[in-house]
């Protein structure tokens, strides 16, 4: 049974409630992701302190990537736990399932985790009024990532004269914007695209798919996997020598442990990751934020690095702190219209970027807004597997932007 939230009120903002400030963490702890982000979530607090005087409470929940399990959740922390903020969740089905119970009862919400556009153009975007109180301060979403997706095509183009590529993703609510918008924007730049196809998160044997892409005569594929793939399309990739490199966004492969967990078969992909994967300072407190995660949680085992939903929700937290002191106020019951002014008018340099808001009458209103270096979308680091000097394990390098790089992208060497 679920709690019905008419007539009830929730947590009264802070101020007129017991001096605690609660942010309720939502996030699949019981993966790596999960874990990193939890984890970031207790650093920042630490390092935060107070908001507005009041010491702060987290309280965290495994939601995995149930969004009828979700639900329950976040009632019971917005009628029984009077939270203040809610941060986090993982997966684009979650966050859509939960956004209208949150817009109901006006508590600030911070999205750190899921990245499909539609979270925010077809609900904060459609009633605005209703919804102004739910935010995203990274990723930036999906329709941007395509186009920064395709603005790496054309830096692979300029490295290895790749100009053939395919496009592979998951059947997810995430990867909609990538199914609808890449291939044209890779073809109104001028490659070919002669490869374009969505495969189910069910699928075990990817033989088929990479014959496909050989045949097709790609350069490089564009896959977009978050909770499929897993490496198995890795394997036979690798193992067989298909002659095009595998690009893209893998989130399995964003944990540091990846390279261990799969004997390396991950040697030459990429992904793109929030944070650039903690390996060199994508902003001033990049690195600074991984030595206190590492100092703090090295000898608890994986992930040993913050990942992408990590770095995402340490900078929420951090954020919103600055919100309350420009607001001078976190009691969201009485004084919504000043919190969202200064969820607007507040900019801030987080350890995965610099993070400031889309206003309301935007396409993505209250989203993360993407930064851009000449033209090009520059707040969506890719990482690339390499091995260790003494090909002993592998590690991540940051390959692109190459105003943040720590090493050259490298082509598999069969190419």
């Amino acid at each position: 049974m679920t709690t019905t939230l008419a007539g009830c009120l929730g947590g009264v903002g802070g101020d007129d409630d017991d001096g605690i400030f609660k942010i309720g963490h939502l996030a699949p702890t019981g993966m790596a992701m999960g874990v990193g982000s939890e984890r970031s979530a207790e650093l920042a607090v630490d390092e935060v302190g107070k908001v507005r005087d009041q010491e702060i409470e987290l309280i965290s929940e495994n939601t995995e990537t149930d969004p009828g399990g979700t639900s329950e959740i976040v009632e019971r922390m917005i009628v029984e736990d009077n939270v203040d903020l809610l941060v986090g969740t993982f997966s684009s089905e979650v966050t859509q399932r939960i956004t209208g119970t949150i817009a109901d009862e006006d508590v600030p919400f911070i999205i750190t985790g899921s990245a499909d556009q539609s979270t925010m153009a077809n609900t904060t975007g459609d009633d605005y009024e209703h919804n102004k109180n739910i935010f995203r301060t990274g990723p930036i979403n999906s329709e941007l990532q395509a186009e920064a997706m395709a603005d790496y095509a054309e830096f692979l183009s300029d490295e290895h004269g790749w100009n053939t590529f395919g496009h592979l993703s998951e059947e997810a609510a995430w990867t909609k914007s990538f199914q609808e918008l890449l291939p044209d924007e890779l073809r109104s730049r001028g490659f070919d695209v002669p490869y374009d196809d969505t495969v189910s998160l069910s699928t075990d044997n990817y033989t088929s798919i990479l014959d496909d892409l050989e045949s097709a005569g790609v350069d490089a594929v564009l896959r977009f996997f978050a909770s499929g793939g897993q490496g198995k399309l890795l394997k036979p990739w690798i193992t067989n020598r298909y002659p095009f490199a595998v690009e893209g966004t893998h989130v399995a492969s964003m944990n540091p442990e990846f390279w261990g967990q799969t004997q390396g078969i991950c040697r030459f992909e990429t992904t793109a990751q929030s944070g650039g994967g903690g390996v060199t300072d994508v902003t001033d407190k990049t690195l600074e934020f991984v030595e206190a995660y590492e100092d703090e949680y090295g000898d608890d085992g994986a992930p040993t690095k913050p990942m992408y939903m990590g770095f995402n929700t340490y900078d929420a937290i951090h954020f919103y702190s600055k919100v309350a002191e420009e607001a001078g106020t976190i009691n969201y019951n009485d004084d919504l219209d000043d919190i969202v002014e200064a969820m607007h008018s507040v900019e801030y340099t987080g350890a995965a970027a610099e993070i400031s808001l889309y206003g309301e009458d935007s396409d993505y209103p209250n989203d993360a807004k993407e930064t851009r270096t000449d033209g090009k979308i520059s707040n969506y680091p890719v990482t690339q597997w390499q091995a260790n000097e003494d090909d002993e394990g592998g590690h991540h390098e940051l390959v692109y932007p190459a105003a943040n790089s720590s090493g050259d992208h490298i082509a598999p060497p069969w190419m």
